[in-house]
């Protein structure tokens, strides 16, 4: 299973500019991802981190750094990328670089301990197979339905990407609020958070970062707050205990959508504030690695759940072909890719009328489809995956919340 590893600063302040996220799979290639400014300060304690990473670990693993997080690169910085780089002439540090003017600076004065890439997909492709792990990562929350290949290694590699400045995040807020000893002591909190409510870390860090900071001195984080039983539902056969497992009631709601709607796969998507207030992958049946890295974080249209999720409607596409917006885009060749031709997207709003999430029904054979009592029926799962997601964000997920504010 992939792991993330919040590298603690050496330094002696506890504040530091620049934010260090070590992502890594056994076996396979460590992610060293950096955010914030890559001052003097922050530039030492990258030169420590690389300097127990290469002398150890560069045999066997392959490091890559990930530099597109930082908003400012010193000449303190790029002086440390070299010095700690250049005896890997021959078989360089991989280090993606995106913004322009940074990528400049390595074209005017080259490395030659680094090769820079423009994303994480590039600097992937550059690996042999021999750098890639062994087991298949799993599919947003959920365990992987195929047998693991290379491309289904570098996508779930790419998805842990996605997530890791949103936990890094975190980690600096936690750190700072509660005057910890170092990121990884914040990472610890966080994680014994994750595992003690059995709320997925990227949910917990998504919920810190955007929820309002406690009350000063405050023994709460929410005083007062009422716990209220799940949700009932009509079409799920959930145990109460079944709704505080995030990953079991999805999984659920999933197979019944595709059971009910007589459909080839399916796929849920919920909101996500922290993330660009994008829909997030959080559920499928059926789909592809490659269809599911293209949906994994969806921010607008022509994608159908997106349609859906904008016009506050379902929305039915009975041949991908035909429709002349999203047969020309890239999400229409993914779906057209994956399989599938006719799509059935419902959106999941709340009772104030936002869009919460979308549930998105695929059928390989175009045509009307699904029946008058089909639709129904996934527009009443819709309904109680809006519910059950509010009681959720308002339960467990505060509860969460609480037990870093009372731990920490």
């Amino acid at each position: 299973m992939p792991q993330e590893e919040a590298v603690a600063p050496r330094t002696g302040r506890r504040e530091l500019n620049t934010t260090l996220m070590m992502q890594w799979v056994p076996d396979g290639v460590d992610v060293l991802c950096l955010s914030g400014i890559l001052d003097t300060e922050g530039a030492t304690a990258l030169g420590h981190e690389l300097a127990t990473r290469l002398r150890t670990t560069h045999s066997h693993r392959r490091l890559i750094l990930d530099l597109t997080g930082l908003r400012l690169l010193s000449a303190a910085g790029i002086q440390v990328l070299d010095t700690h780089t250049r005896h890997l002439s021959d078989d360089p540090v991989l280090v993606i670089v995106a913004a322009p003017h940074a990528r400049e600076i390595f074209t005017i004065a080259p490395a030659p301990g680094l090769r820079v890439c423009p994303t994480l997909d590039a600097a992937l492709a550059t690996l042999p197979d021999t750098a890639l792990p062994d087991t298949a990562l799993p599919a947003p929350d959920e365990a992987a339905d195929t047998p693991g290949d290379q491309s289904d290694e570098v996508l779930g590699l790419r998805a842990k990407a996605r997530t890791g400045a949103l936990i890094g995040m975190a980690q600096g807020i936690v750190l700072e609020r509660y005057a910890l000893a170092g990121f990884q002591a914040a990472f610890d909190l966080l994680r014994q958070a994750s595992q003690h409510h059995n709320v997925p870390l990227r949910i917990l860090a998504s919920a810190l970062v955007t929820a309002p900071p406690p009350a000063a001195r405050s023994a709460e984080w929410f005083p007062g707050r009422l716990h209220t039983p799940p949700p009932s539902s009509g079409l799920l056969d959930t145990p109460d205990q079944g709704a505080y497992d995030r990953r079991r009631l999805l999984r659920a709601l999933v197979y019944e959508v595709v059971t009910v709607t007589d459909a080839d796969s399916a796929e849920v998507h919920l909101v996500d504030l922290a993330l660009q207030n994008s829909l997030v992958l959080e559920s499928h049946s059926g789909l592809d690695a490659a269809y599911r890295d293209h949906v994994a974080q969806v921010s607008g249209p022509p994608a159908v759940c997106a349609r859906a999720r904008l016009l506050g409607r379902p929305v039915f596409v009975a041949d991908v072909l035909t429709d002349p917006e999203l047969a020309a885009s890239e999400e229409g060749r993914a779906v057209l890719a994956s399989g599938s031709r006719a799509l059935y997207a419902v959106p999941a709003l709340s009772e104030d009328g936002e869009c919460v999430g979308t549930v998105t029904v695929h059928r390989a054979q175009p045509g009307p489809w699904p029946t008058d009592v089909q639709r129904a029926a996934l527009g009443t799962f819709a309904d109680e995956l809006a519910r059950w997601r509010s009681w959720y964000r308002r339960t467990v997920v505060l509860d969460a919340l609480e037990y870093v504010h009372a731990h920490a």
